[in-house]
C-alpha cells in the first residue's frame, strides 16, 4: 500500500488511554473526542448496560439492588474482561459518531510493568470491541510525548505519570525507556486512604465520589499557605444515622501521607538507578508530572524538597497520555519502535 493511502487509512484509527479512573479517546481529525469515567452500570437481572461513562459515575453508590456500578479497570489493568469489552465498544462507537466505516486500528496506553496475561486481556478486549489491530504502548512514554518532551534526542527525560490505578515513573532517552517502574498506588488509593481515615478517626462512612471530591478540594502533599475547610456528609457507623462533619486540609494531608510517600519513594529510586550522564540532563530539565494525580496540591513542592530537582506540571496533565498516544497515529515508524509486544 502506498504511504499516502496507508496514512489516510490510518487516520480512521483511534488512540485510547484506557485508565482506571477515566478513559480518553483521540482521533486524528478531531483530537480528544471522548473523556469519560471508566464506569459501567449494568442491570443484573437482564445483563443490559444501563449507562456508561459520566452518566454511570453519577449513579455510583446510588443504585438499587438489581443495578450494579462497575469499574472494570483496576490498578491500570482489566479486572472485568466482559464489562471492559462492552465499555470499549461503547467508547469506540461514540468516537466514530455511532458509525464504524472500517474496523479501526487502535493504540492503547498501558502501565510499564503490565504482565503478558494482562497485555493479552487488553488486546483481546479491544479486538472483540471492533479493532482490526491493536498496538500497546507504555503510558509513561506516551505521557512524555504528550507533555512535549524531546524523547527521540540523546538526553534524559524523566516523567512521573500519576493515574487512577498506577503511578508510572520513567527515564526516557533516544525513544527508549532507560528505566521504568510502575507502582499500583495512585488516585484511587488516595481516595481509599481518605475513606479509611474518616472511618477510623470519626466512625464516619463516606462513598467513593465524596472521597474524590475531598481529595480535589482539600487534598495536598505539602503544607498550604492558607487553611482549607470543608463540610462533608456521611453515615455514622456507631449510630447508623447521617452525620455532618467539618474537616481541614491538614488532616486530609495526614490521611494521604502514605500513598504520597510511596510515589515520592518511587521517584527517588528512579533517580538512584539513572545513569550519571542522564542524571545531569534531568538536573537541568527537571521532573515532569502528568496524570490526574499531578493536580494534587503541593505535590510538586513535595517532590522538589525530596529530590532537590526542578519539578514542572505537564500543560494538560489529564490528557498527556492520550495526546502522546494520538501522536503515534501520525508517526507509524516511531509507533512500531515504541510499541510493546
Amino acid at each position: 500500500m502506498p504511504l499516502g493511502a496507508f496514512l489516510r487509512f490510518f487516520s480512521k484509527d483511534l488512540a485510547i488511554d484506557l485508565g482506571t479512573a477515566n478513559t480518553l479517546v483521540f482521533t486524528q481529525q478531531h483530537g480528544i473526542v471522548v473523556r469519560e469515567p471508566s464506569v459501567v452500570v449494568i442491570n443484573k437481572l437482564t445483563n443490559k448496560i444501563e449507562a456508561v461513562g459520566s452518566e454511570a459515575k453519577e449513579m455510583l453508590g446510588r443504585t438499587p439492588g438489581n443495578i450494579e456500578s462497575i469499574r472494570p479497570m483496576k490498578d491500570g489493568v482489566i479486572a472485568d474482561f466482559e464489562v471492559t469489552e462492552r465499555m470499549l465498544e461503547y467508547f469506540i462507537r461514540k468516537a466514530h459518531g455511532k458509525r464504524m466505516p472500517v474496523r479501526p486500528r487502535i493504540v492503547i496506553g498501558v502501565p510499564s510493568e503490565i504482565t503478558q496475561v494482562e497485555k493479552r486481556a487488553v488486546k483481546d478486549s479491544a479486538q472483540r470491541a471492533g479493532a482490526s489491530e491493536v498496538f500497546l504502548v507504555e503510558q509513561a512514554m506516551m505521557a512524555a510525548i504528550g507533555a512535549g518532551l524531546p524523547i527521540t534526542e540523546p538526553s534524559g527525560n524523566m516523567i512521573v505519570d500519576i493515574g487512577g490505578g498506577t503511578t508510572d515513573v520513567a527515564v526516557i532517552s533516544l525513544a527508549g525507556t532507560v528505566y521504568s517502574r510502575s507502582v499500583r498506588v495512585a488516585g484511587n488509593e488516595m481516595d481509599q486512604a481518605i475513606i479509611q481515615h474518616l472511618k477510623r478517626k470519626y466512625n464516619l462512612l463516606i462513598g467513593e465520589r465524596t472521597a474524590e471530591q475531598i481529595k480535589w478540594e482539600l487534598g495536598s502533599a505539602y503544607p498550604l499557605k492558607e487553611e482549607l475547610r470543608m463540610e462533608i456528609k456521611g453515615r455514622d457507623l456507631v449510630e447508623g444515622v447521617p452525620k455532618t462533619l467539618t474537616i481541614t486540609d491538614n488532616e486530609i494531608r495526614e490521611a494521604l501521607s502514605e500513598p504520597v510517600s510511596t510515589i515520592v519513594e518511587a521517584v527517588r529510586q528512579a533517580l538512584e538507578r539513572t545513569p550519571p550522564e542522564l542524571s545531569a540532563d534531568i538536573m537541568d530539565k527537571g521532573i515532569v508530572l502528568s496524570g490526574g494525580g499531578a493536580l494534587l496540591k503541593g505535590l510538586d513542592d513535595r517532590l522538589r524538597e525530596a529530590t532537590g530537582l526542578p519539578v514542572v506540571q505537564a500543560e494538560d496533565p489529564l490528557a498527556s497520555v492520550v495526546l502522546g498516544t494520538g501522536k503515534m497515529l501520525q508517526d507509524i515508524d516511531l509507533l512500531r519502535k515504541v510499541s510493546i509486544q
